[in-house]
């Protein structure tokens, strides 16, 4: 496909990726891509999602894991509360659309399976802290208490480890970035705190170190660094790792950092003949629906996100 098959392909999109193309890609009035974006909660994925939730606030019944899990499943379920107030604030779901009060409910209904914790409480996880942090700030809950967890927790080398509560005194890229994306949400919305934003400064720098792409102590290059996956749910990726830089970037004022050229160009050649990326790694594991195609097929939203992270590194590097 030439580049405009490509975009042509993209704005055939669900209303929820949509209206990110008309934005970020197409240059549509910004008229034209709210009017999509209010889309998302009527039709397609984002209500199909809105429609899950139960009158309790949660969905599936769980907070982190549905009610009815017990194990043994091929991948991490994808249903419970956390993982769908992800996918509907990414998508740019108003939170009024929600059940009235969703930030009440859930903290008179949801407890974290991890010790019984309440929810906006947040847990020991630094990821599952991070998804709260953003959704909190998103839905108006009061997540004071995680924004001080995230500064007390950062490790001596930057970052953050969801396995710190094992004994774990090295961060992890996983756990690092879906804490900095989270904290870059909050920031956005609320504003944040002077100490979460050195926090967040701190735990990139951490991943600007390593190039987002390397271990440190010996220059290896992480097998996982570039798997080309989407949904992103947890799991790090340059491609993901890039996005949140372009999106700190455009938030702090800042210039794109030239350590991120490496993991630029890996993106860039990963694009197939076609013009597009396609899906290598989709999480597996239960969800409500399939958002996007399995392994070997183009996908639309790694075309999306490979798009915007190039176009950003090209204008505002140059």
């Amino acid at each position: 496909m030439s580049d405009d098959d490509v975009l042509a392909w993209l704005a055939e999109s669900d209303p929820s990726l949509r209206w990110k193309v008309e934005r970020d890609l197409l240059d549509a009035p910004e008229r034209q891509s709210q009017a999509t974006r209010a889309r998302v909660a009527r039709e397609g994925f984002g209500a199909q999602l809105l429609a899950a939730q139960g009158e309790d606030g949660l969905w599936a019944g769980g907070a982190h894991f549905p009610a009815d899990y017990r194990g043994g499943e091929a991948g991490q379920p994808w249903t419970a509360t956390s993982w769908s107030l992800m996918s509907l604030r990414e998508w740019g779901v108003d939170a009024d659309a929600l059940r009235p009060d969703t930030a009440g409910l859930l903290r008179r209904n949801a407890r974290w399976e991890y010790e019984d914790l309440p929810l906006w409480d947040g847990e020991v996880d630094a990821c599952i802290n991070a998804f709260t942090l953003a959704s909190g700030a998103w839905l108006g809950a009061d997540v004071s208490g995680i924004r001080n967890w995230f500064v007390k927790h950062r490790l001596p080398d930057g970052g953050w480890n969801c396995e710190w509560v094992e004994g774990s005194t090295k961060s992890s890229f996983h756990s690092t970035i879906n804490s900095v994306i989270g904290i870059l949400d909050d920031e956005q919305r609320t504003g944040g705190t002077p100490e979460l934003h050195a926090a967040r400064k701190g735990a990139e720098e951490y991943l600007l170190e390593r190039r987002l792409l390397y271990r440190l102590s010996t220059g290896e290059r992480h097998v996982w660094a570039h798997h080309l996956g989407y949904p992103f749910r947890f799991r790090y990726s340059a491609l993901r790792a890039l996005d949140h830089f372009r999106a700190a970037a455009q938030h702090d004022g800042t210039e794109p950092d030239p350590r991120l050229a490496e993991a630029v160009e890996l993106v860039r050649a990963s694009r197939a003949a076609d013009g597009t990326w396609h899906q290598a790694y989709p999480p597996e594991g239960r969800e409500w629906f399939a958002v996007d195609v399995p392994a070997g097929e183009p996908s639309r939203w790694l075309t999306f996100f490979a798009l915007r992270v190039l176009r950003w590194w090209h204008d505002d590097a140059a």
